[in-house]
């Protein structure tokens, strides 16, 4: 039997050679032909989950943009084909974006569901693989809902949890906006789209006063912000938030 390398090393190396624009061709080889078993024994942690699928996600979506510039300037259809095909070879299994985000980064949820409805027929890889719940700092770490977003960040398992945690504090301080007197706080449309995910509106006031968003004890009432597009090219927001 080959010694395979480490899975999470893998991941992490393949998104900074994306960066740096390195070779990523012997690093996606890897992945692509991970035995499952070594997989599991790397990801056996909640911190080892997030870390691996986020270095993924991050990594393909600009590998896929890149082998196919246009992808996002066709229909809502093909722009829609661009995240649900499966073009993504990981431990013997072909991925697409909406997999590792929706299924294995959020727990099985479905894409379109507000963060409340679960995602149908989930594979036997994904029930493995995926993390044990959703973590809904996910949304600010893979760049989804703003048209300034941090730099992405290669993730270790050791320090992911306080990544996201600057990561999602840089976001609020850049895009929620707080009315001392009207008691209102004006937040980005991806709180409505995943509400679910934070816990309703209580669960995102919560959200927004641990990390800074509001100030403590504030109990606002939600404004989310006008779509600068019509409601249903909403899509095409999240979409063009993929481009390097």
């Amino acid at each position: 039997m080959s010694t395979q390398l480490d899975p999470l090393s893998l991941s992490a190396d393949l998104l900074y050679a994306v960066k740096t624009e390195g070779d990523t061709d012997w690093l996606q080889d890897h992945l692509a032909t991970l035995e499952q078993a070594h997989l599991k024994r790397a990801l056996a942690t909640r911190e080892g989950k997030l870390a691996f699928w986020l270095n993924c996600y991050n990594a393909y979506a600009q590998l896929l943009l890149e082998a196919d510039p246009s992808s996002l300037e066709g229909s809502l259809l093909q722009r829609w084909k661009f995240v649900s095909r499966d073009r993504i070879p990981i431990g013997g299994v072909w991925l697409s974006l909406n997999d590792i985000e929706h299924g294995l980064l959020r727990c099985s949820k479905h894409p379109w569901g507000l963060g409340y409805l679960p995602r149908l027929l989930p594979s036997s890889f994904e029930r493995e693989f995926r993390l044990p719940a959703c973590d809904p700092r996910i949304h600010f770490a893979i760049s989804h809902g703003a048209e300034h977003c941090p730099p992405v960040t290669v993730y270790s398992p050791a320090d992911v949890d306080a990544e996201l945690d600057i990561v999602v504090e840089w976001f609020l301080e850049e895009n929620v906006g707080y009315d001392p007197e009207g008691d209102v706080a004006t937040i980005p449309r991806l709180f409505r789209r995943y509400r679910g995910d934070f816990g309703g509106a209580r669960g995102i006031i919560g959200f927004l006063r641990e990390y800074n968003g509001i100030p403590a004890g504030a109990r606002p009432s939600l404004e989310y912000e006008k779509a600068s597009r019509p409601p249903d090219l909403e899509f095409d927001l999240e979409l063009e938030e993929l481009r390097p």
